[in-house]
């Protein structure tokens, strides 16, 4: 894990119903516990100056469009961007940004970052932060809402959503390319079970799993393999079916690469569209073509 250089002090922004609902009470119970620590770390922020005072600052726990604004610990950001491992040659999309921690500190690893945060008093906090931290040309911020956002082209999305928005996003978020990482904190996408799980012990109490999700490519249906039927059924990056009479077993897909057992035999390969291709363990290579 890389070391955080973030000069931000508060956390970003978690999305989640209004206080009418019983959901949202516990949460704001629950946001209301990080407020003595956020003012804490707010004192002590590296590059924090007096000209900060000037600038809008959120309350923890305050109310938005659908949400409210709860911080999110450093070591966690780091998770996140670790587990997706990502690159200066990555494209990350931050959806509810907030005050834009998680773009900067993607931006100062080499990335090229976009907050996407609907509230235009955290937009252009994030921009000054932005700015204060030297990365604002690669860290950039949009008031916006995420449901009408383009997310086509990041090769990482990060959020901290509640489950309900996650499972609303859900149905764009498996149309995007395969392979892209999708990291939540904390909260769970219904039943697409998440690729990998961890959680951070280090300067955080609460909010501290991150969740990883790599969008699978679509092979559901036949394929003729090497003169045989490939039948796949597939829920998520989870795979059944058989190959011939042979039912498949240990099989998945991470992305676009592809994985499974038949008749003793260990199939690997990468999905490419209408085909597929890779080794199978012992026997040489093998192809595929959608049938």
């Amino acid at each position: 894990m890389q070391p955080s250089t973030s000069p931000l002090a508060a956390g970003r922004r978690l999305r989640m119903p209004l206080a009418r609902t019983a959901a949202a009470a516990t949460a704001m119970a629950l946001s209301l516990a990080f407020a003595a620590t956020a003012a804490a770390q707010s004192a002590t922020a590296p590059g924090a100056t007096p000209e900060t005072s000037k600038d809008y600052v959120p309350d923890v726990g305050q109310e938005g469009k659908d949400v409210i604004w709860v911080p999110t610990p450093q070591t966690l950001v780091d998770k996140m961007l670790d587990m997706a491992k990502v690159t200066p040659k990555d494209r990350l999309m931050d959806l509810g940004s907030g005050d834009g921690r998680t773009v900067i500190t993607a931006a100062q690893r080499g990335l090229t970052a976009q907050g996407i945060e609907y509230n235009p008093d955290l937009v252009e906090l994030s921009r000054r932060n932005a700015q204060r931290a030297g990365v604002a040309d690669r860290a950039t911020f949009v008031a916006a809402d995420l449901f009408q956002t383009d997310l086509s082209k990041a090769d990482v999305i990060t959020m901290f959503l509640l489950s309900t928005i996650n499972e609303k996003l859900r149905p764009t978020l498996l149309q995007l390319p395969p392979g892209t990482r999708v990291v939540s904190n904390t909260f769970r996408m219904g039943d697409w079970e998440p690729d990998a799980s961890e959680t951070v012990t280090q300067d955080c109490s609460t909010y501290c799993t991150a969740l990883l999700w790599i969008v699978p490519a679509k092979v559901d249906g036949k394929w003729e393999v090497d003169g045989q039927t490939l039948h796949l059924t597939q829920q998520y990056q989870m795979l059944s079916g058989k190959l011939g009479k042979a039912d498949i077993s240990d099989a998945r897909l991470k992305g676009n690469e592809i994985s499974f057992s038949a008749n003793g035999v260990r199939y690997t390969g990468e999905v490419n569209g209408q085909t597929m291709s890779g080794t199978a363990a012992g026997k040489g290579s093998w192809t595929a073509r959608r049938s």
